[in-house]
């Protein structure tokens, strides 16, 4: 899972710095660069609950094989989309392909985490996945400057593919999806919702959303307004990440001994002043120095809402707590471009840096409290004698 996992994401990373200028060469209009990006999200939004549901039920490894070898195929798309119509499809089918794929694999790493030990499974997942987003535009601005952008969409394509087998020959299916429907795990959407810690994570996943999507959505562009080039910002994205990649473990690990709401809340605090002066930067070294403080923040809250999902999940059903829980961050990716694409054609694209740090200070305030009160290192683990409803739960 950590190898399929690290392929997808090096190919995504691939085409991150790349996306806006290759829609841009078409003559996509800054509101067009916002819905062509929004449109993967889009379709993840729809259907990344309904394939976690899917997989409570059906199991994991065909849905997670069938993504991979979708995503593979989608990619190669990318060279003949001709115009941002063709372009905005594209994106949405490889949504679609996306939503079979890493929030499964998340449901297979959260049946995998053992009790009181969430965060830090998911936080050793979580630096194969990252640290392939991070090499990922790296390799991306290379092979752009030396080969073209259709070499970035082959990339990504055999790295797709490569997942896909790994999926197709080194994964078992856990041993409870091969028993009869009474023995497999029961998942309702209804009851998710109900547990107020749950709601208070989509609202803060959302978000948060918001402004990351708007960060990587234009930063590129904004880098490229004062001379760094393509190159420039895929070192730019590739150090954010893989200090966020890293820096899992031991955030991993201290949201399993310490408390997971103040963790969240001083990581988001050094995302809001990181975001904040973004757009007071004008060279490389001062935008670098920002995106690594911008990865840190992001490192510390994502071991610690990762492992409340899990902990939520295996209660009621972790394919289903899994897909809300990327279908939240894909509502705030589908409408984080199409607010900062019409900030940047309206007002100037700094706005859109400040924009994604109120957004994310908003997120925060908002979690902190909806679970205030709530001991969420403990939250699903009452004893079989003193089971309590969600509302007790909260």
């Amino acid at each position: 899972m950590a190898l399929s996992a690290f392929a997808v994401m090096m190919g995504m990373g691939i085409i991150a710095p790349l996306m806006p200028l290759y829609a841009e060469s078409m003559g996509a209009s800054g509101l067009w660069l916002g819905i062509i990006f929004s449109s993967y999200s889009l379709s993840r939004l729809i259907f990344v609950p309904l394939m976690g549901k899917i997989s409570d039920k059906k199991g994991r490894k065909k849905i997670i094989g069938s993504g991979l070898l979708l995503y593979s195929i989608f990619s190669l798309a990318y060279v003949f989309a001709t115009n941002e119509y063709l372009l905005t499809l594209v994106r949405f089918l490889q949504g679609f392909a996306s939503a079979m794929t890493l929030p499964i694999i998340m449901a297979f790493i959260g049946d995998m985490s053992p009790k009181g030990q969430e965060g830090r499974f998911m936080g050793y997942f979580n630096v194969s996945r990252f640290l392939g987003m991070g090499m990922g535009p790296l390799l991306g601005g290379a092979l752009n400057d030396s080969y073209g952008i259709n070499s970035a969409f082959y990339a990504l394509s055999a790295l797709s593919a490569l997942a896909f087998l790994f999926t197709l020959f080194f994964l078992q299916e856990e041993e409870v999806f091969l028993k009869s429907p009474k023995e497999k795990p029961q998942s309702s959407f209804k009851k998710l919702l109900q547990v107020k810690v749950m709601r208070g994570l989509l609202i803060f996943r959302f978000v948060s959303a918001l402004g990351r999507g708007s960060i990587l959505s234009f930063l590129a562009i904004y880098a490229f307004s004062f001379g760094i080039t393509a190159f420039q910002v895929g070192i730019i994205l590739t150090v954010n990440i893989v200090f966020l990649s890293f820096l899992q473990i031991p955030f991993g690990k201290m949201a399993d001994k310490y408390s997971k709401l103040k963790i969240i809340m001083v990581g988001g605090a050094i995302t809001v002043i990181s975001l904040m002066l973004m757009p007071l930067t004008g060279n490389f070294y001062l935008l670098l120095l920002l995106n690594v403080l911008w990865g840190t923040g992001r490192a510390m809250g994502i071991p610690a809402t990762t492992a409340i999902n899990t902990i939520i999940g295996r209660k009621y059903g972790m394919g289903s707590a899994m897909g809300l829980f990327m279908a939240a961050m894909s509502a705030g990716m589908v409408v984080a471009p199409l607010i900062s694409g019409l900030l940047m054609q309206t007002i100037g694209i700094k706005f859109v840096f400040y924009f994604a740090g109120f957004a994310t200070l908003t997120g925060v305030m908002i979690f902190y409290f909806q679970v205030k009160g709530a001991n969420l290192n403990t939250l699903a683990y009452p004893t079989s004698s003193q089971l309590p409803t969600p509302e007790v739960i909260d």
